[in-house]
């Protein structure tokens, strides 16, 4: 078999390919459908300090390439994950991420304070496309004056290996990336949701009653392997693409942009078995191709 092995800093996956936080619950709810511990590893969904109820719906929309949501950080808080959620991921093989979030840079330091030393725990995903409170409602992910400041507060909280989610929403993805990697994140994953919105024309309305959402799904892949390739060139950091991934190909064109492993999201909603479809596919090609392992492949489109 094919050593999918992927080292990306401090983190070691026994292959390459993750499940996107907010896509795949808390692990436990696609048990039945796949073998949790072939994966390469499990970002569960985002946690905050203080339990969150997320937006009134409608609050997700299909669209013609992709998925529009506006969830809003439903989650129970970070003192039930570690109480309730985590106690039933201790078994797994795989390597547990936890994303974290929160409204205020202090909220942020908080949750990782509290996850810092959990067994189970093998690093935090810092999801900076929350909107600061302090700042009028500007998500911390647009500036990456804000995006330091919060990747420092975390990093003064925990010694767990620390991910910057980054978001897509931004004028220059280096220089906010480039912040980050400042302020102590070892591993950078991109790209969040792309922002859009959906217009019912029966109701003449937004469909979303936040009106703005998310956009995930094919419709963003091209974007997402145009960030990472221009990160990965500036920064030569350890990266773990995402953004409409659904098929070996698809994650051997972000694996060639620089990203040293990827994150399946949405395509888990229309089949639970798709990582490890991916990750057979991703098997058949360095053996199609007589290669050792995966760590060749990282970059290769690269001049």
């Amino acid at each position: 078999m094919a050593d999918l092995t992927a080292v990306l800093g401090p983190l070691q996956l026994p292959n390459p390919v993750l499940v996107a936080s907010g896509t795949f619950g808390y692990g436990e709810e696609y048990g039945t459908y796949i073998d949790l511990n072939r994966l390469g590893g499990i970002m569960v969904k985002g946690t905050t300090l203080h339990p969150r109820r997320g937006n009134r719906p409608p609050r997700i929309v299909e669209t013609p390439a992709g998925l529009l949501n506006s969830v809003g950080l439903q989650n129970p808080g970070v003192d039930a994950v570690i109480s309730e959620e985590l106690p039933k991921l201790k078994e797994l093989k795989c390597p547990v991420i936890v994303n974290i979030a929160g409204s205020t840079v202090d909220e942020y330091a908080q949750v990782a304070a509290r996850l810092d030393g959990h067994p189970t725990v093998a690093a935090l995903e810092i999801n900076v496309s929350c909107p600061n409170v302090n700042e009028g409602g500007m998500a911390f992910g647009t500036d990456p004056a804000m995006v330091r400041e919060v990747v420092q507060a975390v990093r003064g909280s925990t010694d767990l290996p620390l991910i910057c989610k980054l978001s897509p929403n931004v004028g220059d993805i280096v220089q906010v990336a480039e912040a980050a990697v400042e302020a102590g994140a070892q591993i950078l994953s991109l790209i969040n949701t792309v922002l859009g919105m959906s217009i019912d024309v029966g109701t003449r309305r937004p469909t979303l009653t936040n009106v703005f959402g998310g956009l995930s799904g094919p419709a963003i892949r091209p974007i997402a392997v145009r960030m990472v390739w221009e990160v990965y060139q500036a920064l030569r950091v350890p990266i773990i693409g995402m953004g409409g991934i659904a098929s070996g190909r698809d994650a051997l064109e972000f694996i060639l942009a620089g990203a040293g492993a990827v994150a399946v999201g949405s395509a888990n909603f229309t089949d639970p078995g798709v990582c490890l479809k991916i990750i057979r596919e991703l098997e058949e090609y360095i053996e199609a191709q007589g290669l050792d392992g995966l760590s060749s492949l990282v970059g290769a489109a690269h001049p």
